[in-house]
Order: structure tokens, then sequence, then C-alpha cells
């Protein structure tokens, strides 16, 4: 477990009663410190995102590997409940809880009708964005995202890992 992951497993995890079980590393997204676990019985997919020197915003890769073969985005049929995005910057820290409904209504997972994404972005509450794309993503995403410091509303978090 890195230590993001970790911070969030004792300030927030542990407060709230959620408890991790069958954790694995995901080796191939390493970089991205990613990893599947339970959080009291629900599938969780994790990854800590990165920040990119020109664009606002953090970047997550989000595939999975077919065999030997290529890389795919996650599908709709895939064992997963929600999908945590841990964020952070020098002094700021966040995670977002995007559940597994609004990760396919927003075209991220795979499903019959249309291709997912192996990657998105992310816009924390303390990003800056100016593209007008942007401006809506972050709009719909910081429904899903909690700032983890000394005010964080773990009434918040609660209801996020509730959702469906």
């Amino acid at each position: 477990m890195d230590k993001n992951l970790s911070k969030i497993k004792t300030e927030i995890y542990d407060t709230c009663c959620l408890d991790i079980s069958s954790f694995q590393t995901e080796v191939e997204s390493k970089a991205y410190s990613a990893c599947r676990f339970q959080l009291n019985g629900l599938n969780i997919l994790s990854r800590n995102a990165k920040i990119t020197p020109k664009k606002a915003g953090q970047f997550v890769t989000f595939w999975k590997r077919i065999g030997n073969g290529s890389i795919e985005p996650f599908n709709e049929n895939d064992r997963i409940d929600f999908c945590t995005v841990n964020v952070q910057t020098e002094n700021k820290f966040g995670q977002f809880v995007f559940p597994k409904s609004v990760l396919i209504k927003k075209g991220i997972l795979s499903t019959k009708k249309k291709e997912g994404k192996r990657a998105f972005r992310v816009y924390p509450n303390w990003d800056i964005v100016n593209s007008k794309q942007a401006k809506r993503t972050q709009k719909w995403q910081l429904k899903y995202f909690y700032e983890i410091n000394g005010a964080t509303n773990l009434q918040h978090v609660i209801e996020l890992y509730n959702e469906k």
C-alpha cells in the first residue's frame, strides 16, 4: 500500500469504519500506485493521479491488459463498484470516489455501444481551469470529491461510498 492510500486509510477509512481487505497491487500501472481492494465488501479500483506540466488537472491511467496482448479500457462488466483517484499537490490532498454508474454515463467504462477511455484527467477543487470542457468536467467531478484535511466532511465520504 503506497503512502497516499495509507494516509487515507488512517485519516478517513478507519475513522469512517471502512475496512480494506483483499488488497492487490497492479504491477502494470505501478507508476500510478494502481491497486484493487475491497472496502466493506465493495470492489475498489484505486489510482494516484499525476500532475502534468502543461495542463490543469491531474492525469490518471485507467486500463487493463488482455493476456499478453494490447491494453483496453475497463468495461461495465468488470468487477468494479468504485474507482478512486487520489490527488495531491505540495500542500493539498484529496480523493475522487467515482461510482461505476457515473463512469459508464461519462464514457470512461466501455459498454456494448461505446468504447471507454484508457486515461482521463481529474480536476480537484483547488485547480483553476480555463477551457470550457475542463470547466464542465470539473463541475461534474467535484460532486465525487473530498479534500483531506482537518475539516474533511466524513458524512460526505460515507455518502460517496454508498452511492451506486
